[in-house]
């Protein structure tokens, strides 16, 4: 359905937003780390730019997280039936995400180790 709008474009999108939330446990599982992620960040006063770099890494996985669910769902609606077509569609969607939270693991490791360290041999 093509929006006619910019406020029904906006609904539109908090309308995935919302099933996304309501339907994806890994999602609401992402959404918790993020915050857990970005209070840990105000708590260690994190530079500016390092701050940056923990919400590209939590928007990433949750934009991916996003794009996956689009993706399970338009195969679901293609085929209820297993296909192994189906199955790689779904597995190399679901391999995005895991990149995405790799990536998001490894800059989170990279920036608040150090300053933990730092933090408990004062």
């Amino acid at each position: 359905m093509k929006a006619r709008s910019f406020h029904e474009s906006l609904a539109f999108a908090i309308a995935g937003l919302v099933y996304t939330w309501k339907s994806q446990r890994n999602f609401r599982l992402h959404i918790l780390f993020g915050l857990t992620a970005l209070g840990c960040s105000f708590l260690l006063r994190l530079k500016p730019l390092e701050l940056i770099f923990i919400i590209f890494a939590i928007f990433l996985v949750l934009i991916m997280e996003v794009l996956n669910t689009a993706l399970e769902t338009t195969v679901d609606l293609i085929t209820k039936e297993y296909h192994p077509l189906a199955n790689i569609a779904k597995n190399v969607g679901a391999s995005a995400v895991f990149l995405a939270a790799l990536l998001a693991a490894v800059t989170g490791l990279l920036i608040f180790v150090p300053k933990l360290l730092i933090y408990f041999n004062k």
